[in-house]
């Protein structure tokens, strides 16, 4: 007689449904940027595991960006909706962000949307997730066209730049940032603007009209561009045509101002501690047949063998001026980060302006929207010692709408360049060694 397979004690568990992975997913990805302050693209690889098809981790991102840019518009819904407000970090909050994000601005319909959010709540409130969310679809709930910033972030810009300042910040953030790119060969930019059908705001940039694909548009796999956020080529140009001579780039993964500076004719030495990163800028270099050496290092410890005729140094920061990009960095960095990064910036700062040479240029650059990052950064840099002068751009280095200052640096803001599509936020400028 055949034996009978024991029957388990456990039922057998059903299968997911359809989308309910990615789902979860976002949910871990938005718990691991909001309660454990990770940055979003470190945390989505392991919130993501176990998804397979690209298309559902492109989702994941999707959703927690999303959510991110819109959480104080999406939270004020969801209060509105409630007779006694959801605590902060409660699950049932981020189910609803979640399902809120999907059918307000991501367009999933609505019943999608709820039916691959209540299964995150198992063992929750799952009728309160379901009335809430009903209530704010039956009420035709939208969100604002012009995206709600933090309110203490809105209040730290405003103090710094004026109350226009934060606005244009919102404002910038309802819209996709363009792709701009950076020319191996400047001066073929007229016909890269052509080709690419795009616009050039200076030589060797181009603005592209298409989102999509930009690694499948011509002249990406011959190495003749790579993508660089105009504001973020300003500093390379500063320093204008090497003609052989030497430059340290420090913190320089993942390499767009190396290349440029390859490209300009300067013998680049790369300095960045991260190897994994230092791994994507060689293989930058090889795509676009430029040359450095590349070195491993940590700022604080390491030195060159002897000074070089300039140094940029792209230092570790806030990247509070990317927020458009990464929407993340509102939520994680507030002002005890911001102190942090600026002393470790007053003693690279310090190291650096050691290894130029007498009569040598030194560029300091942050992607950031906070002066303690930047313009009093420089401030305590000169009133420290003798021996150092700020060089104002040369005529026709920077981009057009581009403009230095009184004191002959260079700070770009969410107004900067906002007709053409902004930019990202920086502060650069231009020393030289007495």
């Amino acid at each position: 007689m055949a034996s009978v397979p024991p029957v388990s004690r456990y039922p057998a568990r059903a299968p997911e449904a359809p989308g309910l992975p990615a789902r979860r997913s976002a949910l871990r990805l938005l718990d691991a940027v909001l309660r454990r302050g990770d940055p979003l693209e470190v945390a989505l690889h392991g919130a993501s595991q176990g998804l397979t098809d690209r298309a559902d981790r492109a989702l994941v991102h999707a959703i927690a960006a999303e959510a991110l840019r819109r959480l104080p518009d999406l939270d004020a819904l969801i209060d509105g909706a409630t007779r006694q407000r959801l605590p902060d970090d409660a699950k049932a909050r981020m189910v609803l962000r979640i399902a809120l994000v999907q059918a307000l601005v991501l367009g999933t319909p609505p019943h999608a949307a709820i039916a691959t959010a209540l299964p995150l709540v198992d063992g929750g409130p799952r009728k309160l997730v379901h009335g809430v969310f009903g209530t704010l679809m039956r009420g035709g709930a939208t969100l604002p066209d012009v995206p709600t910033l933090l309110p203490e972030v809105a209040a730290r810009w405003a103090a710094q730049w004026g109350d226009a300042m934060p606005h244009a910040a919102a404002r910038a953030t309802a819209q996709r940032p363009p792709v701009d790119i950076s020319l191996r060969d400047p001066a073929q930019t007229a016909d890269w603007a052509d080709r690419l059908s795009g616009v050039s705001l200076a030589p060797g940039h181009v603005r592209l009209p298409d989102h999509e694909n930009v690694t499948g548009l011509p002249g990406f796999e011959e190495g003749a561009w790579w993508v660089q956020d105009i504001a973020a080529s300003i500093p390379a140009r500063l320093l204008g045509q090497g003609e052989g001579r030497t430059v340290l780039d420090l913190c320089a993964a993942p390499g767009g101002k190396t290349m440029q500076l390859s490209a300009a004719g300067w013998h680049v030495t790369a300095i960045d501690q991260s190897a994994k990163r230092l791994t994507r800028l060689s293989d930058n270099l090889d795509r676009v047949g430029l040359s450095a050496q590349v070195v491993t290092g940590d700022l604080r410890q390491w030195q060159p063998a002897e000074p070089a005729d300039a140094v940029l140094i792209d230092a570790p920061c806030s990247a509070t001026g990317i927020y458009r990009r990464h929407p993340d960095v509102l939520h994680r960095i507030g002002p005890r980060q911001i102190a942090e990064l600026a002393t470790l910036q007053t003693e690279l700062l310090a190291r650096a302006a050691e290894w130029v040479k007498p009569g040598g240029a030194l560029v300091y650059a942050t992607c950031s929207l906070e002066q303690a990052e930047g313009e009093q950064q420089i401030d305590r840099f000169l009133a420290g010692g003798q021996g150092w002068t700020v060089v104002a751009p040369a005529p026709g280095s920077l981009p057009q709408g581009v403009t230095a200052t009184p004191q002959g640096w260079v700070r770009t803001l969410p107004q900067t360049l906002a007709d053409q599509g902004g930019t990202d936020g920086f502060f650069v400028v231009s020393l030289r060694r007495v």
